[in-house]
């Protein structure tokens, strides 16, 4: 990462992403520095799963979008738990394992590094013991901590995360805040997508409000008050 901690660690320019002949995203331009947590809010079908999938390259964009960070990949992106196959036979040792596939190229994960790395990052979200369980034996809050460790395992400085505290109990909304605001600490950028306004307004430095565009850009306090939510309901 970048010694400075005023440069940005991600830059949109412009963004706009259309899919099917329909416009999903449209002139969305904003910077995050280092150690920043931003949570993204919007109604439903606003685009914000869109926008984290756009900013990785996951779908045809316009516009530029820079990720400043170590290595191949600076940024890692944690999806909804709906995108994973539960049926699928795979442990949670080797879902982790994953991430270091992705930077380390198909034939280079099983390196005693990779290994090391796996085990350090279910121990830091608390899984440490369950490596060998299948997924449909982890509760929606363990699952949902195993996506993160296979974001940890890929070191990136950058991560985007959709929706990480929907359908789990309060103590795992707890323990990811707390894993977060250490990866914070790190300088790490995190962008997080939220339908849970009281947990933005506590726990985020900064909030994007977006409805297909970008609504509005500040502390969750200004941007999530009713005269500003009621303009984003009604903004398209």
């Amino acid at each position: 990462m970048h010694n400075d901690l005023n440069y940005p660690s991600i830059e949109a320019r412009d963004l706009g992403v259309e899919l099917a002949g329909r416009e999903v995203l449209r002139g969305i331009s904003f910077s995050l520095k280092p150690g920043e947590q931003v949570a993204v809010v919007g109604p439903n079908g606003a685009g914000k799963t869109t926008l984290l999938r756009a900013l990785m390259g996951l779908v045809p964009r316009r516009g530029d979008v820079v990720l400043h960070g170590r290595g191949p990949r600076p940024a890692a992106f944690v999806a909804q738990r709906s995108d994973l196959d539960l049926d699928f036979p795979a442990t949670v040792f080797q879902l982790i394992s994953c991430g270091r596939r992705s930077s380390t190229g198909r034939h280079r994960w099983r390196r005693r590094a990779d290994r090391q790395a796996t085990e350090r990052a279910l121990a830091r979200v608390g899984l440490d013991g369950l490596q060998d369980r299948g997924l449909r034996e982890l509760s929606g809050g363990q699952l949902q901590r195993a996506f993160l460790a296979r974001a940890l395992v890929q070191d990136a400085d950058i991560l985007l995360l959709d929706e990480p505290f929907a359908a789990v109990d309060s103590e795992t909304v707890e323990s990811i805040c707390e894993l977060l605001n250490s990866l914070a600490s790190e300088q790490r950028t995190i962008l997080t997508v939220s339908h849970d306004l009281p947990l933005v307004r506590t726990h985020f430095d900064r909030c994007l409000t977006m409805n297909r565009t970008l609504i509005s850009d500040g502390h969750p306090d200004e941007v999530l008050r009713s005269d500003e939510l009621e303009r984003l309901i009604f903004s398209r």
